[in-house]
């Protein structure tokens, strides 16, 4: 079935419209669009499909909203419980497996410095993606970026994994520094000129 989208016009959601309906109203790169599965509009030259069709240059957008702290913390939590519960997972198969019991301690011992180090590794590959989140950012529907809205690369998002040292070394202050600045950026989104931007919303 071909994709249909509603466009706003005027201020007013209208449609939804098909392709060729939506050549014959001029859309443009900047028109805010949606479709099934998209939970907030979104400006066409972002979609795929549209900026294939349409010819449309992907923009950078300069983000207006932010990821609060709560929602960064809840985020982790849910990134850690899935990298932490993988290992857990694994190893448990492997003690059911493993009969010696210094072996089984090993392993268990193994997952002190294990989990954080694929923790680490984990956010350096989602946010330097394509999809610019880790899965706990994404069902908060928040990303990281640069500062003038663009994603990040795989060398960005090691740089600003790396300087959450600072932010943890400075017993947490580095977190909460994100509730004196209007970007809410944390001391490590400063050092790495990082942002953690929210999806607009219509």
């Amino acid at each position: 079935m071909a994709s249909t989208y509603v466009l706003v016009i005027n201020g007013k959601p209208e449609g939804p419209f098909t392709i060729d309906e939506l050549k014959t109203k001029g859309l443009k790169p900047a028109d805010f669009v949606r479709t099934d599965g998209m939970d907030d509009y979104k400006e066409a030259h972002e979609i795929a499909e549209l900026r294939s069709l349409f010819g449309f240059a992907r923009q950078n957008i300069m983000p207006q909203y932010f990821g609060s702290f709560d929602e960064r913390a809840f985020a982790a939590i849910i990134d850690l419980a899935i990298v932490a519960g993988t290992f857990i997972l694994i190893s448990v198969i492997a003690m059911l497996i493993i009969p010696n019991q210094i072996a089984r301690m090993m392993i268990f011992l193994l997952g002190l410095i294990v989990i954080p180090l694929l923790n680490f590794i984990y956010h350096i590959l989602m946010e330097g993606s394509a999809k610019q989140a880790t899965y706990g950012k994404i069902l908060l529907k928040i990303r990281v970026c640069n500062e003038d809205g663009s994603p990040i690369d795989y060398s960005k998002a090691a740089a600003r994994n790396l300087a959450k040292i600072v932010s943890n070394g400075t017993l947490f202050l580095g977190y909460i520094i994100c509730f004196f600045n209007k970007k809410q950026q944390c001391l490590h989104d400063m050092i790495a000129g990082t942002l953690v931007m929210k999806d607009r919303l219509l």
